[in-house]
């Protein structure tokens, strides 16, 4: 699963723009060809951290969509500053990448 980060300057507020690729399955949608259930899969905690602080973080449900879609500003950040999203869901898999703000 991969993820892709966009940053932009935004006055004095940093815009951080995320789109994780995961399934994100409820465990409630049968599969088309056996009829069976699928399996839950969902992220569960997401968190959002400029240069080690944390800046936001949250917790998700079987209720958010596929590849789920991000987007928060904060104040402060310069060009150059690492922001670090990190996930994990409900199987114990996990992800994280960095960006540099631009």
């Amino acid at each position: 699963m991969s993820m892709k980060i966009r940053t932009r300057q935004q006055d004095d507020y940093t815009l951080v723009r995320i789109l994780i690729d995961h399934p994100m399955e409820t465990g409630r949608r049968r599969d088309e060809a056996s009829g069976a259930l699928v399996p839950a899969h969902f992220i569960c905690e997401v968190r959002i951290e400029h240069n080690g602080r944390l800046v936001a973080s949250g917790e998700f449900t079987t209720a958010v969509s596929r590849d789920p879609y991000l987007s928060l500003r904060f104040r402060g950040g310069r060009p150059g500053d690492r922001i670090r999203v990190s996930w994990v869901d409900n199987l114990g898999l996990s992800g994280s990448a960095d960006a540099r703000i631009e």
